[in-house]
């Protein structure tokens, strides 16, 4: 008998980890770390892990000793790899942003003359000087490229969540160059192998259902049958709300799945137009 594949899972090592962790956890998936740190298990069989920085996670996927692998997305442009795409997670948004000292710039536009621009990201900030048709020398950095200016470069490229530390430390954002977050990606040569493109697959549903989940809360309400018309017309469900008579035929018992960020408006709408007894509870999946 054929014994079923192993794939070979990448997790980003530091401040991406946590988040990873947590989804996999909502999805049903204990991930354990021992004292072999960086080679933790899953609770699903089937799955080797190891723990890698973002950027070794990209390179291993693209040479094809790891099947899959959470990374960002700037890692993936950066490094031009051929990888596929198979989830967004949403996690860990930020983006890839060029900034200079503020001293430098006027009205908000960089001066026309000979500029150094520091950065981690060599491939899109090479790329970037030449689109933009700079004047200018690349300097590389390995963290804390923020500190650079003004002294040591005009210009960084980095990435950045809320802007603070940019503003932190002197700089103005000029351009935005990418955004990016924490993806699941695949090597060319896992999905075309038919048993590890299933297993795979199967963790993308497990994974989307958890990630679909958070973007909505299952709304319960009661509503008298003349207003129960205008209380579904409200209601922004996924398909078609579920609705029940109550006991005795005294109304109607609605349930719907419904967007997290619709709550602020669509409760008092709700109200307004006759649903009581509502209830608003978490969804810890959803299928379509």
């Amino acid at each position: 008998m054929r014994s079923e594949p192993t794939i070979h899972l990448a997790i980003p090592k530091g401040r991406m980890e946590t988040g990873v962790f947590n989804l996999l956890a909502a999805a049903g998936i204990e991930v354990h770390v021992g004292q072999r740190g960086y080679r933790p298990t899953l609770s699903e069989p089937g799955f080797e892990v190891k723990l890698l920085k973002p950027q070794n996670i990209v390179e291993m996927l693209g040479v094809g000793t790891r099947d899959i692998g959470f990374a960002g997305a700037d890692w993936v442009a950066e490094q031009q790899a051929d990888l596929v795409e198979l989830l967004d997670t949403g996690l860990d948004p930020v983006r890839i942003v060029a900034a200079a000292a503020e001293g430098l710039l006027a009205d908000g536009r960089l001066p026309d003359q000979h500029l150094v621009v520091a950065s981690e990201y060599e491939r899109l900030t090479r790329s970037w000087i030449v689109n933009r048709g700079l004047d200018a020398s690349f300097v590389h950095s390995y963290g804390a490229t923020e500190v650079f200016p003004p002294e040591d470069a005009d210009v960084i490229v980095d990435n950045t969540a809320t802007g603070e530390t940019l503003s932190a430390n002197g700089l103005a954002i000029v351009e935005e160059l990418m955004s990016s977050s924490t993806r699941l990606y695949a090597s060319p040569g896992a999905v075309a192998d038919p048993e590890k493109k299933s297993a795979i697959d199967g963790l993308v549903l497990s994974l989307r259902s958890v990630l679909e989940a958070r973007k909505r809360i299952m709304l319960e309400l009661n509503v008298s049958l003349q207003d129960l018309d205008a209380v579904i017309e409200a209601l922004p469900s996924m398909r078609e709300p579920t609705v029940a008579m109550l006991h005795g035929g005294a109304g109607m018992a609605v349930k719907a799945a419904v967007p997290r960020s619709d709550l602020p408006r669509l409760i008092p709408r709700l109200k307004q137009l006759g649903a009581t007894d509502i209830a608003v509870s978490r969804l810890e999946q959803i299928v379509p």
